[in-house]
């Protein structure tokens, strides 16, 4: 007795994500040249930023004595992601830019707030 023939199966359903993946590895590509092509300007405007932030800080905390909280209120549009910090033994503010900078400033008397030099 002869076999059974086949059945013709019916076509093939298309993958979801098959026409999208090629698609996606070239967004992806073209994100991390982005990325590494405009990472000196991100970089370097944090650096500007924090160090803006470390001495508005500084004025604000030790030459007209409000508290750190209320002097984040006295940035700058676009400054949202910086943050400040004080050491209150040497009356040093820091403005930092999680993973890209980070500047502080001292209070100095009669000078005011003077920005530490880059390390």
């Amino acid at each position: 007795m002869p076999p059974p023939a086949d059945p013709v199966s019916p076509p093939k359903k298309p993958s979801r994500w098959g026409g999208c993946l090629p698609w996606a590895i070239l967004l992806a590509v073209l994100l991390a040249i982005f990325a590494i092509w405009k990472f000196p300007s991100f970089r370097a405007q944090a650096e500007l930023g924090s160090a803006y932030a470390a001495r508005v800080g500084c004025s604000c905390r030790y030459v007209q004595g409000r508290s750190l909280e209320s002097c984040q209120s006295d940035f700058e549009p676009g400054m949202e992601m910086i943050s400040l910090s004080e050491d209150p033994a040497t009356k040093t503010v820091t403005g930092s830019v999680p993973l890209l900078a980070s500047r502080s400033a001292r209070y100095a008397g009669a000078s005011g707030c003077l920005l530490r030099p880059e390390n």
